[in-house]
């Protein structure tokens, strides 16, 4: 009979868990770290026009911006005023992954402490010159007196970019901190604010590309880049040492994570289980594709199950390597 009971109070204990595989799924929140019109953002609302057909119910799915803090304002926004029953979920700049393992006493988050959803693409990243400014080319990088590069704030991959250029190869880097996101550093670049940027390759306008207003100077992921021409050095390939190779693949691994949503590690296993489903099926769905397409946009996604095996090992990288990467981003 006690056995009876106990198997009794374990099958009502999981009901409600198997329900909620199979009902319909809520609407969802898709939290954007950053202002609208950016490369972040652009992913999370194609992603958000074709996502809910691909989970239980069809549920409605919104895009808000939430920028601040190169995307930290909206992570945190999971561990405190977000919902924890995966109605809420936050698409943010991986840099910020580096800035934890380094800082983690001004961060105070843990991105294994997350539950991983997936990646559209990894972020195949470049930093350019605007051809006004006459830097073309490395050697005329390195070449400049002061050139000016802007992004959110430090810790953001593009900071970090920067401070790679300034530290290891002593380009005479001036950070400008402070943009909402890369629409408005765009125009900074436009207007001769800023002498270029780093960034996904992908995020340029194609007007940009097509009319050659930018030169490639170094890439932060190894080629081939889509839609990248010419011979881009590959940053790791410039450094002198075994060490500075090493402590590279070190800081850009997380550029690997490209364009990740997280959701709070406290929802339900099952509510989890179903968004990683419905996320990898948008990722082959015939109109997402098509739309990815038509705006030009790199797909090559990697699983929330992938996902947390790279953050994993992101995590598991030794202390005295992590020391000198401080030196390098600070």
């Amino acid at each position: 009979m006690r056995n009876a009971c106990i198997y009794l109070i374990a099958a009502f204990s999981l009901a409600p868990s198997i329900a909620a595989a199979q009902e319909a799924y809520p609407p969802i929140s898709i939290i954007v770290g950053f202002s609208p019109g950016g490369g972040y953002d652009t992913y999370a609302r194609v992603l958000a026009r074709h996502y809910g057909r691909n989970l239980p119910g069809n549920p409605r799915i919104v895009v808000q911006n939430m920028p601040g803090a190169s995307s930290l304002t909206a992570v945190r926004y999971l561990d405190n005023a977000g919902k924890k029953d995966g109605s809420v979920i936050v698409a943010f700049n991986p840099g910020l992954i580096n800035q934890s393992l380094l800082e983690y006493d001004k961060v105070k988050v843990r991105f294994p402490d997350y539950a991983w959803i997936g990646s559209i693409t990894k972020d195949y990243r470049v930093c350019y010159g605007w051809n006004a400014g006459g830097v073309r080319t490395w050697a005329d990088l390195l070449k400049r007196e002061r050139f000016n590069l802007g992004t959110t704030a430090p810790g953001a991959s593009a900071y970090i970019n920067h401070a790679i250029m300034k530290n290891l190869f002593g380009v005479k880097v001036h950070h400008v901190t402070g943009y909402p996101g890369s629409a408005e550093e765009r125009l900074a670049i436009e207007r001769g604010e800023l002498d270029g940027g780093c960034g996904a390759w992908s995020s340029n306008p194609p007007q940009w590309i097509k009319e050659k207003k930018i030169s490639a100077l170094v890439a932060f992921t190894k080629p081939p880049i889509p839609n990248l021409e010419g011979d881009v050095p590959f940053v790791v390939d410039l450094a002198q040492t075994a060490d500075d190779k090493t402590l590279l693949n070190v800081l850009i691994s997380p550029d690997d994570l490209g364009r990740p949503f997280i959701a709070s590690r406290e929802i339900p296993a099952d509510r989890l289980a179903v968004l990683r489903k419905g996320f990898d099926a948008t990722m082959l769905d015939a109109e997402f594709l098509a739309e990815t397409q038509k705006l030009d946009l790199t797909v090559s996604p990697i699983s929330g199950v992938d996902a947390e095996k790279m953050i994993g090992a992101i995590y598991r990288v030794p202390e005295h390597i992590i020391a000198r990467a401080r030196d390098i981003v600070k």
